[in-house]
């Protein structure tokens, strides 16, 4: 009678083995080809390289503005002498040089974001690698549901565009002419 029950014992834990693979393998696939293409690790990657793009080129502009501004604040100060006005002139240098420092921001997101796509892309590589001990074909195989179904309206939304991705403005204002 122990040979029995070891002998179940062993059944319920290789099915239990068999169902955890299952899983796991239901779960490569969502990752390889998820129902909601925003999740799709491709997608992840090329979404923070647009945010590092973004914030570098915003910090630039920012930048350069405040690189105009010290320029006229040197012109005014040729011309002004009273000394309230120098001194609003130097706050304003002052603000001007705490600004730069704030900017200072785009470097550090970036350096964070960059760790971030090296995560990404490590997982991205052990499931990979997980794929190809399965087959591509297998997990092709499998069926890969939404989490949440969308309503009609979230269906539109698709985010900010990356580079080339979506529509111009100028297609935008044409829409309301």
């Amino acid at each position: 009678m122990e040979k029995q029950a070891e002998a179940d014992i062993l059944k319920q834990e290789l099915l239990g083995l068999f169902k955890y693979l299952k899983r796991v393998r239901e779960e490569i696939a969502a990752i390889n080809r998820p129902a909601d293409e925003e999740l799709h690790f491709d997608s992840m990657s090329d979404q923070l390289d647009a945010i590092v793009k973004a914030t570098e080129e915003a910090t630039d502009t920012i930048m350069g503005c405040m690189e105009k501004n010290d320029e006229i604040v040197d012109e005014l100060r040729k011309s002004i002498t009273g000394e309230g006005q120098l001194a609003l002139l130097n706050k304003i240098t002052e603000n001007g040089a705490d600004v730069f420092e704030a900017c200072s921001f785009q470097d550090i997101t970036g350096q964070r974001i960059t760790k971030v796509v090296k995560s990404v892309t490590y997982v991205e590589d052990r499931v990979n690698a997980l794929i190809s001990v399965w087959g591509k074909d297998e997990i092709d195989k499998i069926e890969v549901k939404a989490d949440v179904e969308k309503t009609e309206d979230e269906k539109l939304l698709r985010g900010p565009a990356l580079g080339d991705e979506g529509i111009s403005q100028d297609e935008i204002d044409k829409l309301f002419d």
